[in-house]
């Protein structure tokens, strides 16, 4: 398994036993709407990182991409959906121009 798996995995098993002094579970606790402030607080310094020279700078997007990718995955078990159905439609999409894919929702399923 990959360390995103792995990490999933380790985020549902919070989601189902709860422990009281996990991260997770004071997130899946708090639900969409504090996981949704936590993303987009992620978001906002991962695009401010990428604005940051030099290795400072590069060290400082990885992190910030962890952060957020951490709490996407939250909102994503909240939402009882696996990684795996995330990477079905990445597979779905490969080879798909991006502006065809956007337009394609556009025009429904």
């Amino acid at each position: 398994k990959t360390v995103l798996h792995r990490l999933m995995d380790l985020i549902h098993s919070r989601n189902v036993a709860r422990p009281p002094g996990s991260y997770a579970t004071e997130l899946l606790n708090a639900g969409v709407p504090k996981i949704g402030e936590k993303i987009l607080e992620e978001a906002t310094e991962v695009v401010e990182a990428a604005a940051v020279t030099g290795d400072e700078g590069r060290r400082q997007l990885i992190r910030e991409t962890a952060d957020l990718l951490f709490h996407l995955l939250v909102l994503l078990d909240h939402g009882d959906i696996k990684l795996s159905e995330v990477e079905a439609e990445l597979h779905r999409r490969e080879g798909t121009s991006g502006l065809e894919e956007k337009a394609s929702r556009k025009r429904g399923p």
